[in-house]
């Protein structure tokens, strides 16, 4: 009887199908010392994003004043050069013959061609 059960003992472990063993999944436990190094890395890096943001957005603050500045002279030099033109218009009326000598007579000035020189012209 005993030979009949190791024989229907490795007969049911003949017929049971042979399946290789499934992998075990490994475990790679870290060091705290690492853990604590990339925490102290992840946390200079954001650092250092938010200084950077920072600065490129005060540099931009800085350049649209810098902006308006530049707006502003060019209005200021726009509207200089429009008096400058007003005032040559002005001179050229003021400066013709018939207004000068409308001033002098203004001002009690007479004409004495005794005292009239003639410079000849270059």
């Amino acid at each position: 009887m005993a030979a009949v059960r190791v024989r229907q003992h490795q007969h049911q472990h003949v017929q049971q199908p042979i399946t290789p063993p499934s992998p075990q999944p490994t475990i790679i436990r870290r060091k705290k010392t690492n853990q604590k190094f990339e925490k102290t890395m992840l946390l200079a890096l954001v650092g250092v994003i938010a200084v950077l943001a920072v600065l490129v957005l005060n540099n931009q603050a800085a350049i649209q004043t810098t902006s308006i500045d530049i707006q502003k002279i060019e209005a200021e030099a726009d509207e200089i050069a429009k008096q400058n033109v007003d005032l040559t218009v002005r001179v050229s009326e003021l400066s013709t013959y018939e207004n000068i000598w409308k001033k002098a007579k203004e001002l009690g000035l007479t004409q004495n061609e005794k005292n009239v020189k003639v410079v000849p012209g270059e």
